[in-house]
């Protein structure tokens, strides 16, 4: 649960960091997210998951 909470941490100052240091750049990111169909982004997303529980998998190993 440790790893866990520290996993969402970090998410957490990445994201933050972005935001802060890229405000305009964020913005029109999320604006272009909207146009990208539900299905393409439930796929990148699922992606991501498989890829992070394969590093979390690997690097605990």
């Amino acid at each position: 649960m440790r790893d866990f909470l520290v996993g969402l941490a970090l998410v957490l100052v990445i994201e933050g960091f972005l935001y802060a240091a890229f405000p305009e750049a964020m913005k029109r990111m999320l604006e272009q997210v909207k146009t990208i169909p539900p299905q393409s982004l439930r796929i990148v997303g699922l992606g991501s998951v498989v890829v992070g529980l394969g590093m979390v998998w690997l690097i605990r190993r």
